[in-house]
């Protein structure tokens, strides 16, 4: 039925109308299906605002290319970063994915679609299912906070989604097939269509993964020997589908218009209650995207042009039941949460003299916030104007300035500046960085009046308008060496976070349960029994982050590269004089990929190995999880030998070691290895051209 469904897809598609996507002349694509290069000098835009070869850029930014992330048999955003990049680390559940970035969490993390901000969280946990892996062009990752070009939330750092829209005369259909184990399934199909300027991108994603345990026991409540079997999953299985279209137009070489819409659907698929055994749910998570937008860019010469664009953001979650309870039926649906933003950019990029860059902009945004469970609807509005300098004074020194301004709604004005220098003899680089970073605490954090029950246990959280901001001041070191044969880049930084904001446990006594239930009168009185604690957002005191990030790229010989990534994080927080370490931080981790490419006549052969090693995860109230290490193969085989085809199966095993985290679940018990163990993968592209 699923095929059915994709090949009359691919029929309705084929209908579909003409586009165009301007790209900068400095980037290139790859005319032969069967070419394989690695570029060790990539054009990168997030680290300066505007495009730069990585060498020249004043800020260092880390970036995976589509080839690198299809090469290693990837089809999912957080597998892309946490195979790649060991700062980053993520742990998957049914209220989204947990992400974090040199040891501060989702929040502190602003993730950008071709430099508009990706919204819509569940708990503050990122839906990355949201984002369309068939049109990544390129990741790129600023380590740090980066405040005085992208605004709130970018602390810990951003993360930039580059998206491909072919540029040449063509009409071209793909579709990309992964199969693996625990019902592990991914179908993409594109459709490009470009000629005279005009162009349209239309694509289409089916993922889905089955719910799997690595152990069906539990410890009793209460008991660390005695256990029970259970259906609770490790990782909550999905379905999600994706849908994109994009249409351009670009009348002469100065214009380029676009236009986009982008809809997400995802819905857990988790075991049901049962009467015989724990771990089931009545109800399933749903969640819905819709992003649109126009947008344009006018160059008046190579260096000078001013950019506008603007986007509207929607998403929402609620819960579907699936079995009847007192209060609901089957299908039934309740909502949880709603969210929108609207966002107005402008932006110029300015070649002043031959030896500088200026970048000036505008922004305007407005959040909306509606929760049920959490009793909000709210708004607040943001303004910001800001501007960057950037000027080589020698051939060997740049050095760069900016400054943004912000004007919030709730919270006022806020200044956030940035400086670095560069000193660039020959093939070295020696980056000195000062940035200032500030989140704004959302509505949720401001205004809940959250009541829920978990299987039995209230819930309950409350919003404090009396928060102030959180601020840190980023500072690091960069050294560098890069050829067109060896990047080799070492990287040392200290991230201070001031005024964290955090949920307060606060334990119940007899006075605050009166309280308790005369704010959430529909407690009910066994309810209320078993209620030992609730939250309440505050400020902490202050955050400590210091790492070395140490990054080696190396084209060995034709064909050949390998790559090695190391890095050290100790992330601290201190609330009331106390220092404890951050939770879910990882101290040591590193990732590791060599690759083989080689071409005979029209078919190519790719080998690519790549593992994951990290030290323990730690968990402040928990017991700290293993550390691991986990090595994926996998081959793909390209066959350029028809002129309207090119036919790539692939092949490969993850995890070919079989790790598992098997410790018997319990209230005290977390995970950083989600793997089942060892799977078969198998793959299949068909381009038509």
């Amino acid at each position: 039925m699923l095929f059915k469904k994709v090949g009359f897809l691919v029929a309705a598609l084929l209908t579909g109308s003409a586009a165009f996507a301007q790209i900068h002349q400095m980037e290139r694509r790859d005319t032969s299906a069967v070419a394989r290069t690695y570029d060790l000098n990539p054009v990168v835009v997030t680290g300066s605002g505007h495009h730069q070869r990585m060498k020249y850029t004043a800020t260092p930014v880390r970036m995976l290319s589509a080839k690198e992330i299809s090469e290693q048999g990837i089809t999912t955003f957080d597998a892309a970063l946490t195979r790649m990049m060991p700062q980053v680390s993520m742990a998957p559940n049914s209220m989204g994915t947990f992400l974090r970035l040199n040891g501060l969490g989702n929040k502190y993390i602003l993730i950008l679609v071709n430099g508009q901000k990706l919204t819509g969280d569940i708990s503050n946990n990122v839906d990355l299912n949201r984002i369309n892996m068939s049109r990544v062009k390129r990741i790129e990752v600023l380590d740090g906070a980066a405040s005085s070009l992208y605004g709130s939330d970018a602390i810990a750092g951003v993360i930039n989604i580059i998206t491909d829209q072919p540029t040449q005369q063509l009409v071209s259909v793909q579709s990309d097939t992964r199969v693996s184990g625990e019902g592990q399934f991914t179908e993409s199909v594109t459709v490009d269509v470009y000629k005279n300027g005009f162009g349209s991108y239309t694509s289409y994603v089916h993922d889905r993964a089955d719910s799997y345990q690595n152990t069906d026991l539990e410890y009793k409540k209460g008991s660390d020997t005695d256990t029970q079997p259970t259906i609770a999953p490790l990782f909550t299985g999905y379905r999600s589908h994706v849908f994109s279209q994009k249409f351009t137009y670009s009348p002469n070489r100065h214009l380029a218009l676009n236009a986009f819409i982008d809809y997400s659907h995802k819905k857990t698929d988790r075991p049901e209650t049962r009467a015989d055994i724990t771990g089931g749910t009545d109800y399933e998570m749903l969640y819905r995207g819709v992003r649109y937008g126009v947008g344009g860019i006018y160059k008046f010469t190579q260096r000078n042009s001013l950019q506008a664009d603007f986007t509207v953001d929607r998403f929402r979650y609620g819960k579907e039941y699936d079995v009847a309870t007192k209060s609901f039926d089957i299908g039934d649906y309740v909502q949880s949460k709603k969210q929108r933003t609207m966002e107005g950019q402008l932006k110029g990029v300015l070649g002043l003299t031959a030896n500088s860059t200026t970048i000036v902009g505008a922004d305007w945004r407005r959040d909306k916030l509606v929760a049920t469970s959490g009793n909000i609807d709210q708004t607040a509005y943001t303004l910001a104007a800001y501007a960057q300098h950037e000027m080589k004074f020698w051939d060997c020194l740049t050095a760069t300035f900016g400054l943004r301004y912000d004007y919030h709604e709730n919270f006022h004005n806020r200044l956030t500046p940035k400086a670095t220098l560069m000193y660039s003899p020959g093939p070295f680089n020696f980056r000195a960085t000062y940035s200032a970073g500030f989140r704004a605490p959302g509505l949720d954090e401001l205004h809940y009046h959250y009541y829920s029950v978990n299987r039995g246990k209230p819930q309950i959280t409350f919003g404090n308008s009396s928060l102030n901001p959180e601020r840190s001041n980023f500072f690091s070191l960069n050294a560098e060496y890069r050829t067109n044969t060896l990047a080799v880049s070492v990287t040392g930084y200290i991230n201070r976070i001031n005024d964290m904001v955090v949920r307060q446990d606060i334990p119940v006594d007899a006075m605050s349960l009166v309280m308790l239930q005369t704010e959430f009168p529909e407690m009910t009185t066994s309810e209320a029994v078993k209620l030992e604690r609730y939250s309440r957002y505050v400020n902490s005191d202050r955050g400590d982050v210091k790492g070395l990030q140490v990054n080696v790229s190396a084209n060995l010989f034709e064909g050949f590269n390998l790559s090695a990534n190391y890095a050290y994080t100790y992330a601290r927080t201190e609330n009331g004089g106390e220092w404890s370490v951050l939770e879910r931080s990882i101290r040591n981790a590193a990732t590791v990929a060599a690759n083989y490419h080689h071409t005979w006549g029209h078919y190519a052969l790719n080998v690519n190995l790549n593992g994951r090693l990290q030290s323990r995860t730690y968990y402040t109230s928990y017991e700290n999880a293993p550390g691991f290490g986990v090595w994926n193969l996998h081959t793909t085989h390209t066959f350029d030998c028809l002129r309207w085809a090119v036919i790539e199966p692939s092949i490969g095993v993850d995890n070919l070691f079989n790790r598992v985290d098997r410790r018997i679940d319990s209230t005290n018990r977390k995970y950083a290895l989600y793997s089942p163990g060892r799977m078969l993968v198998v793959g299949l592209r068909v381009k038509f051209q």
